[in-house]
């Protein structure tokens, strides 16, 4: 029998925004906390398992990028990672589906899409981390936070570097010749553009820092919020928006 066989019911009620994607744990309020949606947006987690289907793509040999079918709202791409020592995700999906192959840890970039995190933590017991910075805020007091780191580190192999700017605790990651930059810059029609979410001078100067460490690596493989590209022809989008500040 495994993990998903005995799963128990979340000892609170939870509720998934249907126009961004947040999951609300406990008493369903009147208008989702990140996105202002009201409650008539609301689906319970049950009804959302049933509803939504997490969907794995290739990436690379290690990398999958994991997607809600139907597109759950604004839910950006959560990523999973085989590592020779364990399964890891970077970031967490929005819906709960328990069938899952499990993880052992979920890295979160930041604070604003912690996804069903909590329900997918109970049912294979994951270890959650999050900068400790983003861990204070109101947005991830609910959710169950087992590591609140406050650097650089290494797990799994996996490297975390904590930059802040976009969130305080804007944490990116990079696995091998991958790099997981989340929602710091989006892919636009005039090539790229910063998360305008957030201190916008902080998130420019914190990005000089991504810039210095990421050129002098040898990579191949970017993962974002909704796309992955290319790192060769990423980089020089990136360099030419760190420039124009």
């Amino acid at each position: 029998m495994n993990n998903s066989d005995t799963f128990n019911l979340p000892d609170e009620s939870q509720w998934v925004c249907l126009q961004c994607g947040y999951n609300m744990i406990g008493e369903m309020p009147d208008i989702c906390p990140f996105c202002g949606a009201r409650h008539d947006r609301f689906m319970a987690w049950e009804e959302a398992e049933t509803t939504y289907r997490v969907t794995g793509y290739a990436v690379n040999d290690t990398v999958s990028q994991l997607l809600s079918l139907p597109k759950l709202g604004l839910e950006h791409a959560a990523y999973r990672i085989e590592t020779e020592s364990a399964a890891v995700w970077i970031d967490s999906p929005s819906a709960f589906n328990r069938d899952l192959a499990p993880v052992k840890v979920i890295l979160f970039t930041h604070r604003h899409f912690m996804g069903a995190s909590n329900q997918y933590r109970r049912l294979w017991r994951a270890e959650v981390y999050l900068h400790e910075l983003d861990a204070r805020h109101r947005l991830a007091a609910a959710f169950d936070i087992d590591r609140r780191f406050d650097g650089d580190f290494t797990v799994h192999g996996i490297e975390a570097f904590h930059t802040g700017g976009h969130t305080p605790g804007f944490t990116f990651y990079i696995y091998r010749d991958t790099l997981f930059i989340c929602d710091y810059v989006f892919l636009s029609n005039t090539g790229m553009e910063f998360n305008p979410y957030g201190p916008a001078a902080e998130t420019v100067k914190q990005a000089k820092r991504v810039l210095e460490i990421v050129s002098g690596r040898d990579l191949n493989t970017v993962c974002g919020y909704n796309y992955v590209a290319e790192f060769a022809d990423w980089l020089p989008n990136f360099e030419t928006l760190v420039l124009k500040g």
